[in-house]
Parts: C-alpha cells; structure tokens; sequence
C-alpha cells in the first residue's frame, strides 16, 4: 500500500507556515479508535465533519490525510471558514521563528 503521510520534522526558523507545515500540524492531533469491526475511526478534533476509516491504523491515518485536503479546500476556500491553529501553526499566520 502507497503510504501518503509521512510525518518529518518542521523546518526550524520557517517564517511562513506552508500548508504542508499545517497539514502535518493538524495530523499529530488525529485521534483513533477501533472499532468493533475491527476497522480503525479517524478524526482530528476541532475539524468539524473530518474522519475516516481504515481497515488499520495506518490505512485510516493514510485516509484522514487525503480527507483532510479535501475538507480543508471546501472549509476554508469556498465556505470561507476560519481554520483553527494547531501548536501555534496557522496557514493565515505565520508561525513564530524559533532561535
């Protein structure tokens, strides 16, 4: 299986959090549980909407990540919703530089 996320350290004194720098932000609050079929739920708190699931861990973490741009794209590009910041990374502001 093509594993889409990845998780990778933050660029160190980045003045400007890209998307990706969010993205990543995002998906280290992901939570999972199993279910009682034995597939796994996937959802990051306060992303109203978000989850998947996945018949592993890893499959339901691949799929929050692609389900994550989409909702992403629908919340902030054409519902024009505020996006919530996670660990101080916000893709309106950028995030502290670190000395």
């Amino acid at each position: 299986m093509l594993k889409l996320y990845k998780e990778e350290p933050l660029e160190q004194g980045a003045t400007v959090a890209t998307y990706l720098e969010y993205v990543r932000a995002a998906m280290k609050h992901a939570e999972y549980e199993q279910m009682e079929d034995g597939n796994w739920y996937a959802s990051i708190p306060g992303l109203k909407g978000l989850w998947a699931t996945g018949q592993t861990k890893d499959e339901a973490k691949n799929e929050l990540f692609s389900a994550l741009d989409g909702w992403l794209y629908i919340n902030a590009h054409v519902g024009k919703q505020p996006l919530p910041e996670f660990d101080g990374i916000s893709p309106l502001h950028p995030p502290q530089k670190s000395e």
